[in-house]
């Protein structure tokens, strides 16, 4: 067994992937504008330049845990820094919105072997429930606070120069996480590895394309287009054929029966929806802020800070709340707070209180960070250690289809808006910010049973 230091060096290690990769999910939102206008783009473009990295993070999760597994954590993380790097760099240079796209498609492939792997390390590096529970904390909360942070690094950076900044930040933070990994990060692998599920693979990625996809390009085809209709049906049958396939195979990419498992299957659920609630904000906010009150990359980064206080200080917090009580408390109060700060937003004008911003961000930022932890600690105790990739990767996917469809249906709701009539359009976004909110409440309702029988320190948990 690792030292306790050394223990927590590896956590350290791990969560500064982690913030890179959620880093490089929010941080081009701020950006979003600059880009627009450097390249371009019109608002559909702008959401495919968001949605290329979390469709393609999103489909490879699952099968990166699995050869994380199988080949070796370390080796699988150290591969996907490298695949990010470069990736970032073909960003920094990429001459046309068609590149940056493809460039960030492939950022995507990169973070798919760090976000599954890092926390499989973390998991096979605590064998303590509780100090497991505290380590997951404290790596949702860096999570959550590069999620957060990001338009304000990208505010900040956009002031002194070009949105290719936002892609060259990259470059040191992976030459430092590829030298410590070497030095600290121990190798391990599941004493029995699971075969790769090529059909389930591309059914999945098949059925996230289809979604987000109808989602973005809905606004502009029209919502009852032959073009709409065949993507509803494309989407129908692969997902049809995902669980057909699924549900026949020894070794599925996505076990259908773990969703037979209410506590489960809510935490899938619920990272899907808190995922929503986060992206839709912090989009909406990037182009309320700068289109209809003209504000600047960085006056509207900081505008995010509240969020991203709320979230890093909680978060930690609802750890140590899983590690003593259980899930069911944090998710109540998550549910609480984003369904209020939703609320809030729901009469936005031009000319809403600059003080009502800050508190609705700030509130559902609280609700993030309450939410993260209890719904990472229970996907991940729904299976054995060994198949600690697997849990991850499951969740890891549910947040980034989160974080698609919230770009993508944030930005159905304002394509083709001016900029004074942006707050209206927006409007059911925080309608929908609220109900991702009360959808938590069930989440932490279907926890009871689980809590009832087994308690958060019982075997099946451990």
């Amino acid at each position: 067994m690792l030292s306790t230091r050394r223990r927590w060096t590896v956590l350290a290690v791990c969560c500064l992937s982690m913030f890179l990769v959620g880093l490089d999910t929010t941080i081009v939102n701020v950006g979003l504008p600059a880009i627009g206008r450097g390249l371009d783009v019109d608002t559909r473009g702008l959401e495919w330049i968001v949605d290329a990295y979390t469709l393609v993070l999103a489909s490879l999760l699952i099968s990166s845990g699995a050869l994380a597994d199988r080949f070796g954590r370390r080796r699988v993380f150290q591969c996907g820094l490298a695949v990010f790097g470069a990736a970032s760099l073909l960003c920094a240079l990429a001459p046309s919105a068609g590149v940056l796209i493809a460039a960030r498609a492939l950022q995507g492939i990169g973070a798919s072997m760090l976000s599954p792997v890092a926390l499989a390390i973390v998991v096979n590096t605590m064998p303590d429930p509780k100090e497991r529970a505290q380590a997951i904390g404290i790596w949702a909360s860096v999570f959550g606070l590069s999620m957060a942070a990001g338009p304000v690094t990208g505010g900040a950076l956009l002031a002194g120069l070009d949105w290719r900044a936002l892609f060259w930040i990259n470059a040191p933070v992976i030459a430092a996480a590829l030298l410590l990994s070497a030095v600290f990060v121990p190798e391990s692998r599941a004493q029995r590895a699971r075969r790769l599920d090529l059909p389930g693979q591309v059914l999945l990625t098949m059925v996230l394309a289809a979604v987000v996809g109808v989602l973005i390009e809905g606004p502009r085809i029209g919502w009852t287009s032959p073009a709409a209709l065949a993507g509803y049906a494309w989407a129908a049958v692969a997902t049809a054929g995902f669980v057909w396939v699924e549900s026949r195979r020894r070794e599925p990419l996505m076990d259908p029966r773990l969703f037979g498992r209410p506590v489960f299957s809510g935490a899938v659920v619920g990272a899907v929806a808190v995922f929503v609630a986060l992206n839709m904000t912090l989009l909406l906010n990037t182009l309320y802020l700068q289109h209809t009150r003209e504000w600047t990359p960085l006056a509207a980064g900081v505008a995010a800070l509240p969020l991203a206080v709320g979230a890093t200080v909680c978060a930690p917090w609802s750890g140590r709340m899983v590690g003593r009580t259980g899930p069911r408390l944090p998710l109540l109060l998550a549910g609480g707070f984003i369904t209020v700060g939703g609320l809030c937003l729901v009469r936005l004008t031009p000319h809403t209180s600059v003080l009502l911003l800050l508190a609705a961000y700030s509130l559902i930022g609280i609700g993030f960070g309450f939410a993260n932890a209890p719904i990472t600690n229970t996907a991940v105790n729904g299976l054995p250690p060994a198949r600690a990739g697997v849990a991850g990767a499951i969740t890891s996917t549910a947040r980034q289809l989160g974080s698609a469809l919230g770009i993508a249906l944030a930005g159905g709701l304002v394509t083709a808006t001016s900029p004074r009539g942006l707050p209206h359009a927006s409007r059911p976004g925080w309608i929908l910010v609220a109900a991702c909110g009360v959808l938590l409440f069930l989440v932490a309702h279907a926890s009871r049973p689980r809590e009832a029988t087994t308690g958060p320190a019982s075997p099946q948990a451990r």
